[in-house]
């Protein structure tokens, strides 16, 4: 049975990393004493190593051990043999063209369909959708497909931003951005606002967190989607 948490975000305005979910963790990865963590979104400015150093601090207080997924010679056979996976934030292009390159994509998917416990912050989430394609990240690499995880029958929008009243700013919103998606794809985009999360337990999809998150649909109009609600039934 698949058993995700899929956040917006890793970091809180005036938090630490990871301290706004981690009551949450302590349940998601309850039984759990390691961690394969999944550092390949960050492009530079933090080493694999201290990257995975940081997701390891945050952790410790739950005793469970984290070690990187770049520490391993194979990274498929460590992928199936984690007792839980956490992928950051950073690139997705970057993330889901690593993914691909070290062979570890259709890895990931079939753990956590297998019921290994799964936690994507930011870009980790994004390859949690149909495709990367709703990504607000620069392509700066170029990866060998936009799809992605289909852990979720939707596709995803992290860090979703409404915009701001008043403002004179004349660029797209990420509103405009998702309904030009729609001009060529079907599928529906959940804009998951800071601090909101999905918990997925098997076919159960609900959002949690304090925030409503904004649901778009080819042809037709947006809707906020309450904190609490069940969205199993979008595909």
């Amino acid at each position: 049975m698949k058993k995700l948490i899929i956040a917006s975000t890793s970091t809180l305005h005036g938090g630490a990393y990871l301290e706004y979910l981690l009551p949450v963790l302590a349940s998601h990865f309850k039984g759990c004493s390691s961690l394969l963590f999944v550092p390949y979104a960050r492009p530079g400015g933090i080493s694999h190593d201290d990257y995975t150093k940081r997701v390891a601090d945050t952790f410790a207080p739950l005793n469970i051990d984290v070690k990187g997924l770049h520490e391993f010679d194979n990274p498929a056979e460590a992928v199936a043999n984690a007792e839980a996976i956490f992928t950051g934030g950073g690139n997705t292009f970057l993330l889901v063209t690593q993914l691909y390159n070290n062979n570890v994509l259709t890895a990931i998917q079939n753990a956590v369909e297998n019921g290994t416990p799964y936690l994507g912050s930011s870009a980790g989430s994004n390859i949690c959708g149909l495709t990367m394609q709703t990504t607000n990240d620069m392509p700066i690499i170029y990866p060998p497909s936009f799809n992605t995880l289909a852990l979720v029958p939707f596709n995803l929008n992290p860090h979703y931003l409404d915009p701001v009243e008043g403002s004179t700013h004349m660029g797209e919103t990420r509103e405009t951005r998702i309904n030009e998606f729609h001009k060529i794809n079907r599928q529906p985009v959940l804009g998951l606002r800071e601090g909101s999360w999905l918990e997925v337990y098997g076919e159960t999809i609900v959002l949690r967190g304090e925030l409503k998150a904004r649901l778009f649909r080819q042809e037709q109009q947006p809707e906020e989607i309450e904190a609490g609600s069940d969205l199993s039934w979008l595909k």
